[in-house]
């Protein structure tokens, strides 16, 4: 056999070994999709819940979210709109021009320059259907990254039960922080809102004073990371001012919701 011939088969096998590998590689991924999908599901409503303080290790995730309620309000006026909430991403809903609004850059005191139109909101009530625990999605700029997650407040609106971060990209050991189990249960207890229904919640600048004042209103700064921290701070004052949750949880407060 010529050495033109041999090299003629070497590349034809070669060829027909990459064509068969890439449709093997295209039938895993389309028969591993749904899969995926399934556990980017499971893995959210784990977050919502771990929020909340609403799951521990070991529970069934589906069982404890299925007792969670699931609705849709449109942020501008606080109230429920009928949507689908599963295909409903409000995250996602930010890059569509039909589902987004520009904020306003005297409001934008998150720096986030545009937020979805509707919030997936979702809530536990007790056996007589009374609210006792909101969860809500918040994001906002640190100082690598848009930082996402979860707030869990009472039925007073104000009162907060719990708080966490699904996803960020903070340096490790300083902004990362903001994962730090013991730093996130400093914020269960802590008031949102002052008496008035301003925000009042901040990250402080180091310890915070229990004795001072505004101690029910802040936790521990985070060492290193002053814009990290500034950051959940502006991101809690835009979230829950008057051009994000303000006008739901008021319709809450009135026992509209």
């Amino acid at each position: 056999m010529s050495k033109q011939n041999e090299t003629l088969k070497t590349i034809t096998v070669a060829g027909l070994l990459c064509f068969v590998c890439s449709i093997l590689v295209s039938v895993v991924v389309v028969t591993l999709r749904p899969q995926q999908a399934k556990n980017a599901e499971l893995d959210m409503k784990k977050n919502i819940l771990m929020s909340a303080g609403m799951i521990k290790d070991g529970d069934d995730i589906e069982a404890v979210f299925a007792t969670v309620e699931t609705m849709i309000v449109n942020i501008e006026t606080g109230k429920k709109v009928e949507m689908d909430a599963k295909r409903y991403d409000q995250v996602a809903a930010i890059k569509d021009p039909a589902m987004n609004v520009k904020i306003p850059a005297d409001k934008d005191v998150g720096g986030l320059s545009a937020r979805s139109k509707y919030a997936k909101v979702y809530l536990k009530r007790d056996s007589a259907g009374a609210i006792e625990t909101i969860i809500l999605n918040v994001w906002g700029k640190g100082l690598w990254s848009t930082m996402y997650g979860f707030i869990a407040l009472g039925p007073d609106t104000k009162t907060i039960k719990g708080f966490a971060y699904y996803s960020q990209g903070e340096t490790p050991g300083l902004g990362g922080e903001v994962d730090n189990p013991n730093w996130k249960s400093q914020w269960v207890g802590k008031n949102l809102y002052d008496t008035d229904f301003n925000v009042a919640f901040a990250v402080n600048k180091g310890a915070v004073d229990k004795n001072h004042q505004l101690a029910n209103y802040r936790v521990d700064g985070l060492s290193g990371a002053t814009i990290t921290g500034n950051g959940v701070t502006s991101s809690m004052k835009y979230w829950f001012g008057e051009h994000g949750y303000s006008k739901f949880l008021a319709n809450v407060r009135a026992g509209e919701i």
